[in-house]
């Protein structure tokens, strides 16, 4: 009697195991799922990161050029170390390689300021999607994301009475001294020393 009853408890229990068990495969695909939802989103950040940098970045070469060309020729040279003297040509462009670098692309690049200094929002679109789940339709989702970059000029000074006099630089500590009569390129230090750019918060 006593036997009879263990084997049917046993009966009773094999409904449950496999019932649990598929409760936790459940589980453990759809814990899955979000794992890449969350890689594509972070993926699609670092891309937006990449680009939007990438695009602030072009814009200070632009400025370093710009600064290059004007010192001894232009009175109003010291300008350019404002960081709002370029015109952002090739920052889509800049975006948009750096985006391809991380599988990504380019949905939009907008002029952006923060605190009155300039930069570029970059928004992307990953080439790729989450991929396939339990959740219906994440194969065909590609992740999204923006980022703001913003070009911060480093650098005092005081604007002499006389354009042609020697003005000197302090950026971020650095002393660095430029004749506006006597100017070689290589009198100017590295862009970074001027303007820094760096991810808006």
């Amino acid at each position: 009697m006593i036997r009879a009853r263990l084997r049917g408890d046993r009966g009773s229990t094999l409904p449950v195991s496999i019932w649990l068990t598929a409760i936790l495969l459940f589980a453990a695909f759809a814990f899955f799922a979000f794992a890449q939802a969350a890689s594509a989103r972070n993926g699609a950040q670092s891309a937006a990161d990449a680009a939007a940098l990438a695009a602030a970045q072009d814009a200070r070469d632009e400025l370093m050029e710009g600064l290059e060309a004007a010192v001894g020729v232009e009175d109003d040279w010291l300008d350019w170390l404002d960081g709002d003297g370029f015109d952002g040509a090739g920052a889509a462009a800049a975006a948009g390689e750096l985006a391809a670098e991380n599988d990504a692309s380019v949905t939009a690049v907008t002029p952006y300021a923060v605190a009155g200094f300039p930069g570029f929002q970059v928004e992307i679109r990953t080439d790729y999607t989450v991929g396939d789940s339990i959740i219906p339709g994440t194969e065909g989702m590609h992740a999204t994301a923006e980022a703001a970059a913003v070009i911060k000029p480093r650098c005092d000074f005081d604007v002499p009475d006389d354009p042609k006099d020697v003005v000197e630089l302090d950026c971020d500590g650095e002393l660095v001294d430029i004749d506006p009569e006597d100017f070689d390129l290589d009198d100017l230090p590295d862009a970074s020393v001027l303007f820094s750019v760096h991810l808006a918060e």
